[in-house]
Parts: structure tokens; C-alpha cells; sequence
């Protein structure tokens, strides 16, 4: 294996290599189901191994050395580790802890007094298990070379883009009167991406693969997305809603031609659809259930897109939550870390192409405030995140309103591809091609990223 620092790296035999964040524990377990052994001496592993900070330094129970970092490699082709206690949907509703399994190296180094567990895997088997572990093994092959083309896409897009400058992962402008922050996926500075949401679900071999998806990876072997000779930055969500969203309303000011506003219709003539900024237009959307491929309650086709924690939530394309008084005063000031007082009323300020809320006014009987964007309005309202910010506002009671409720459409930012939405088109006969160019537009296939890295 070659320095970490070099990310897209080779093995021997000229594979591209993937360094993915897993996990960062004050003390990490280790259990090696085939030979491996510790790079920096050449000694075997134990089948138990337990990692642990002493004095600045990462010891391995039972042995006299220590070290500034560990790789653990293994000595045969299937090598592969379980780790203990890996958080999945870390600050998400569905947030647990799970036992996996992961092929590959093994690299543990210090971050802020803890150590962190990095998986060295080569892109297409990284890729193998994002497929596997993003939605259900089982889905529909057209599906899967979708989305084996968009996560290699976004992949290679993070990596070339880290390569070439440092990139902005959050900004934030504050006046008295509003606060708009956006929140972007991190430059990961010891590695290239992490294993969860924040970046592409990776589970390691943990989900089973099968041989449908090996059969997507191997059809689809190299092929990225290109817009103006850059490779795609191909974002991804559960649920458009109807209408995706553009880049720069959730995240920096920065337009993507390709990731442009996308009415989930096939005949794309809804004309309610046609300018959602605009309130009326977004009210009466909202509140109806208008015709879309992401618009399904068939249970198979959900099943092929969502994992079992994921299908725990049964309401994707339009959903409702309801907030009392106390409730909504409480859970806005804990997480704005604001004392409005009692709320007052919620005001849509400004919407993007999907009806998403870019900017929402906060009035309460202490102070009023403008927040944005979308991802902090949905962290504001919600004890993990709301599941859009699509959504409309409804209150009863006079004066000091006794409850809101909000009623929204769609669960993720709507940025790029729709993935129940793709669900739906692979189902009705849409080639991967076909699904890809629906929601990416401006965009070519490009056959070779290897010359693009």
C-alpha cells in the first residue's frame, strides 16, 4: 500500500484504491477472520486485536510496541475484518450501532484524541458495496448501473476536486436580522471519503452483495458522468418529491448546469410545476400528491430502494408532523440555541425550483429571525432532520398559536437523481441510460475515468 496521502492510490496489481473512513472510537476492536499482518514489523494478527491511545501514542493490547499509525494488510486475496460498534446514520433518525465486515487494509490513526478506522479497498468493490448498502442488492439492474455510474461519478468528482484545490465544506453570512449556513461534505483530510450518510452509505461486505450488482458494476466498469470534460458531482436523494432541486439552493452559490431543476414526470407538463418559487404555486403542490414516478406505494419497489431502518419511515412522497406550542418553542431553541420565546409564526421567505424553502423567517414573541438553508431549517425543526424543507405551514389557535403543523413533500435536499423515482423508471423499462439523462442534464457517459484522475 502506498501513503495514505495520496488517496486514489494503487495496489500492485494497478487497481484504483479507495481510503474510506469507518469509524472514531476512544478505543477500537478488531476481529480478523483471515490472516493478516501489522505492516510496520511484519508480525502476525492475532485473530483479537484491541487498539487503544497511551501516551500520545496507538498501542495493540499485549504487544510492548507502539505507534503513530497501524496498517494491518492481509496475506491472502479474500482478506477481510469486523469491526464492533460502527455508527450508521450518525445524527439521522435511524442512527444505531452495527457489527461489519469489511475486505481490504485496515488503517488506524489519531484524530482529536480518538482513534480512526480506515478501510483501503479498491474502487469497484468500494463501489460493490455502496450499491449494496445505499439501496436493496436485490433491485432492478437497470437501477443498479445507475447508480454505480452516479456513485463512481461522485466518488472520482470528491477526489479530483480535493487533488486540484481546497473546496469550501460549509459557509455561513449572519446579520442581525438572518443567518444562512450551508453544510457540504467535508474535505477529509487523512482519507477520502467517510462510510456514512455524510458521504455514501459504505457497509463494507456487511450487506450482502449479489450477483446482480456485480453484474451492474462490471456492465458499467469506468463509466462516469462528464459535464464540460469534469467528472459529475453526481448528488443523490430518497425522494424528489416531484421536482428535484438545484445545487446552489442547498449548498454554495455555485451553479451546476447539470444539476438543474427535473419535473419526476414523464410527460412533464404539469404547469403547476412549472415555477414552484412562487407560494401559491408550492402551497397547492404540496398539498396534493401530483403525478411522478417518485410518487409509489408499491411495497416491492420500495423495497428495492430502501434498507429495513430506511422503511421504518412510510411516508416519502408527501408526509406531516405535527408540533404543540411547547414543543416547537423547546426544539427551536435547543437547536438554534436561540430563546425566541413562544413562536409566533413560521414565513416562507424564499423557495427553490422544487418548492424547497432556501430562507424561512422565524417570529417569536423575543426575537424574529430569517434562517437558511435548507439543511439548517431542517435541522432546526426537527430533533435529527426534517425530512425536506418542502413544506407548508399551517397553525391554530389565536394569538399564541397552540400547535403547527407542517406539511411536506419529499425526503432529502431533491439534489440529482431520485432514487424511488429511478426505482419506478427502471420498474416501467427506462434503461440505466435513459434514467441517467432524466435527471443529470447537460451530461455526457464517459468511458475511461482512469484518465480523468
Amino acid at each position: 500500500m502506498s501513503n495514505s496521502k495520496n488517496h486514489i492510490q494503487s495496489d500492485l496489481l494497478g487497481k484504483a484504491l479507495v481510503e474510506v473512513g469507518i469509524m472514531s472510537e476512544e478505543r477500537i476492536e478488531v476481529k480478523f477472520n483471515t490472516p493478516y499482518i501489522l505492516q510496520q514489523n511484519g508480525a502476525s494478527c492475532k485473530d483479537h486485536e484491541s487498539i487503544f491511545i497511551s501516551n500520545g501514542n496507538i498501542n495493540v493490547e499485549g504487544r510492548a510496541e507502539s505507534h503513530t499509525d497501524l496498517l494491518f494488510v492481509p496475506t491472502t486475496d479474500n482478506g477481510n475484518f469486523t469491526l464492533a460498534d460502527v455508527t450508521i446514520g450518525k445524527n439521522f433518525h435511524w442512527e444505531q450501532k452495527e457489527l461489519q465486515t469489511f475486505s481490504g487494509a485496515l488503517r488506524i490513526i489519531m484524530e482529536d484524541n480518538q482513534l480512526t478506522a480506515i478501510n483501503i479497498v479498491p474502487v469497484e468493490e468500494y463501489l460493490t458495496s455502496v450499491i449494496s448498502s445505499e439501496m436493496s442488492a436485490t433491485s432492478s439492474i437497470e437501477l443498479l448501473k445507475a447508480h454505480a455510474v452516479i456513485s463512481r461519478s461522485w466518488l472520482l468528482s470528491q477526489i479530483t476536486n480535493k487533488n486540484r484545490k481546497k473546496t469550501t465544506a460549509s459557509g455561513m453570512t449572519e446579520t442581525e436580522e438572518e443567518i444562512i449556513k450551508w453544510y457540504d461534505r467535508e474535505d477529509h483530510i487523512n482519507f477520502d471519503v467517510c462510510a456514512d450518510d455524510h458521504c455514501q452509505r459504505y457497509q463494507g461486505i456487511t450487506r450482502a452483495s449479489t450477483k446482480t450488482v456485480r453484474e451492474a458494476i462490471e456492465a458499467t466498469k469506468g463509466l462516469v458522468l462528464m459535464c464540460d470534460d469534469e467528472i459529475c458531482d453526481a448528488r443523490f436523494s430518497k425522494s424528489c418529491g416531484g421536482v428535484s432541486e438545484t445545487f446552489e439552493n442547498c449548498w454554495e452559490d455555485s451553479p451546476h448546469k447539470y444539476l438543474v431543476k427535473v419535473i419526476d414526470n414523464a410527460d412533464c407538463h404539469d404547469k403547476l410545476a412549472e415555477d414552484l418559487s412562487i407560494e401559491a404555486n408550492a402551497e397547492q403542490w404540496i398539498r396534493s400528491e401530483p403525478k411522478s414516478f417518485c410518487n409509489t406505494t408499491d411495497k416491492e419497489i420500495l423495497s428495492q430502494v430502501l434498507n429495513s431502518y430506511d422503511q421504518e419511515t412510510p411516508d416519502f412522497y408527501r408526509w406531516k408532523v405535527e408540533y404543540s406550542q411547547e414543543e416547537i418553542s423547546d426544539l427551536i431553541r435547543r437547536k438554534s440555541g436561540i430563546d425566541f420565546g413562544d413562536i409566533l409564526d413560521i414565513v416562507p421567505m424564499e423557495r427553490g425550483v422544487s418548492g424547497r424553502l432556501v430562507k424561512m423567517k422565524i417570529v417569536g414573541s423575543k426575537r424574529t429571525l430569517t434562517i437558511g438553508k435548507e439543511l439548517e431549517i431542517r435541522k432546526i425543526l426537527s430533533e435529527s432532520h426534517l425530512y425536506s424543507s418542502a413544506f407548508v405551514i399551517d397553525k391554530e389557535g389565536d394569538g399564541i398559536p397552540l400547535k403547527f403543523t407542517l406539511t411536506g413533500a419529499g425526503w432529502g435536499h431533491g439534489v440529482g437523481l431520485c432514487q424511488i423515482g429511478a426505482a419506478v423508471m427502471a420498474a416501467k423499462g427506462y434503461s440505466y441510460k435513459d434514467i441517467l439523462f432524466h435527471y443529470y442534464k447537460n451530461c455526457t457517459i464517459d468511458e475511461n475515468y482512469g484518465n480523468k484522475i
